[in-house]
């Protein structure tokens, strides 16, 4: 790994730290490391005024908590595709020639991410993969769907009702917000760092802060630390508790369904108690957190937490317990850690497959640097291991919240974040309740924004989704598709 820079979750380096390695060179590195166990957690580019582009590549070394960056030049803007000997840089770089116009050659499926072609004029206008055979069907869902949900085209080839190949077209919810978050910093990009999605407020704009601190070398106050914590861990039960009950739902198992939907706006209304907010807008700020928990309302924080656990074992307990429930979460979906790695998978849906992925755990910052939570897996990969997983992870949250609220460090809640210090390069991963967050901003010489990237954890995950569907039956995507409940604005973005 000498031809890469270390870097360290929530550091900044200088630009000029960065390794800029021949093409060849960069292509051998991340393969390289990738082939050593390495994951790809960015892959991003910019194109200067002359014409060459610019790319740098995270990757992270989940077994020995390591982040290593370099960076290439193309001067003819082409690149040979390393997605066919690396699948999980198959969507990053058809987002360099969507973006950039970065000529890919030899890539296996080379479409655009999120925007149509240039002769197009329509987002998901485009070409997709079709299986012959006259007894192939295929059935289109999608963009627009029956309930009030974000809008996302899933296109299936189907052998009856089996399944073949299901493709994936988003790109409905762009916002431009990555051109925003570069015309930063400023007091209003933080509101549109938390609703980059807007169920993971807490997880970006927290990601969104550490950046904007890194670069700054801001030092936040313990007891800030601690308060951003507890958000965002509530904010994963929230959501936890709300899949859970989305799935049993799902196959009509109604008690667990309604009390996972009363619950998930307990922990909503705990979150509130915090900030006056039950996506927690307005709590985390650079250099710490807006609002303080004085003793009185952190007891009354945990009778709430209390007292929603005690309603929700019960309803879990059912749930796992049901033999015509497990019928349909057993074997259904199922990835094998395999192609779990292969496709670069984070988060609950990586973990189920039994990858200990977790930035609390390998990466630690914050307050996760001093009270680490022990990471959750099983193995069997299927929508039972997405949801068990979901329920070990409440349990051992819930334990971090109980110990947190009991015990806050003294001081102040919000320190002084500078100015960007010019020419710097700074990362900051965050676990969302999906997976890893990544943020990576620079700034140029006036101590400005020169460029900004966020990875949302469903960037990685949505070709899980698709791969999990072959050889299932096409009624079972809705369960499918709920286990792994990804975000559409957040891939677009």
């Amino acid at each position: 790994m000498t031809a890469l820079r270390k870097l360290h979750n929530g550091a900044s380096i200088a630009r000029a730290e960065l390794p800029r390695l021949d093409r060849k060179g960069f292509e051998e590195a991340v393969l390289g490391a990738v082939g050593r166990g390495a994951r790809v957690a960015s892959l991003f580019g910019r194109r200067r005024p002359d014409g060459a582009v610019e790319l740098a590549a995270l990757l992270a070394f989940d077994a020995e908590g390591l982040l290593y960056a370099g960076g290439t030049e193309l001067a003819g803007g082409a690149w040979d595709s390393l997605a066919p000997a690396c699948p999980e840089l198959h969507l990053f770089e058809r987002e360099l020639a969507e973006q950039l116009g970065v000529e890919v050659a030899g890539h296996p499926w080379l479409k655009p991410v999120r925007f149509p072609a240039a002769e197009r004029s329509e987002i998901g206008s485009m070409d997709f993969y079709r299986v012959g055979g006259e007894e192939v069907h295929e059935v289109a869902v999608g963009p627009v769907h029956a309930g009030v949900i974000e809008p996302g085209h899933f296109r299936f080839q189907c052998d009856g009702e089996r399944v073949l190949h299901l493709e994936i077209s988003l790109g409905y919810q762009h916002r431009g917000a990555l051109r925003a978050l570069a015309e930063g910093p400023e007091k209003r990009r933080i509101h549109c760092a938390e609703t980059l999605a807007g169920d993971t407020t807490i997880g970006h704009a927290t990601a969104y802060c550490r950046v904007l601190e890194a670069l700054g070398n801001a030092r936040v106050p313990p007891r800030a630390l601690a308060l951003r914590g507890i958000a965002l861990e509530l904010e994963r039960l929230a959501n936890h508790t709300g899949d859970l009950g989305a799935l049993a739902g799902d196959i009509g198992f109604l008690p667990t369904a309604a009390i996972c939907g009363r619950l998930r706006g307990e922990f909503l209304n705990a979150t509130a108690e915090l900030c006056g907010s039950r996506f927690g807008r307005g709590l985390v700020r650079p250099g710490g957190v807006r609002f303080d928990v004085e003793p009185a309302r952190a007891e009354r924080l945990i009778e709430r937490l209390e007292a929603a656990l005690a309603d929700l074992a019960p309803a879990l307990e059912l749930l796992w317990s049901t033999p015509s429930v497990q019928s349909r979460f057993e074997d259904t979906g199922r990835l094998s850690p395999e192609q779990a790695r292969a496709l670069g998978l984070v988060g609950p849906a990586a973990r189920a497959c039994g990858l200990e992925r977790d930035v609390r755990a390998s990466f630690p910052a914050g307050i996760f640097a001093f009270a680490q939570i022990p990471v959750s897996t099983w193995r069997s990969g299927d929508v039972f291991a997405r949801a068990y997983v979901r329920w070990l992870e409440i349990q051992r949250s819930a334990e971090f919240l109980r110990t947190q609220l009991a015990a806050l460090p003294s001081g102040a809640i919000r320190a002084e974040c500078p100015p960007p210090e010019p020419d710097r390069l700074a990362v900051a991963l965050e676990e969302g309740w999906r997976g890893e967050i990544s943020h990576v901003a620079s700034s140029d010489g006036r101590g400005r924004l020169a460029a900004y990237h966020v990875v949302d954890p469903s960037f990685h995950n949505w070709s899980g989704l698709a791969l999990a569907m072959r050889g299932e039956a096409i009624s079972d995507f809705p369960l499918c598709n709920k286990s792994f409940n990804l975000s559409y604005c957040g891939f677009d973005l």
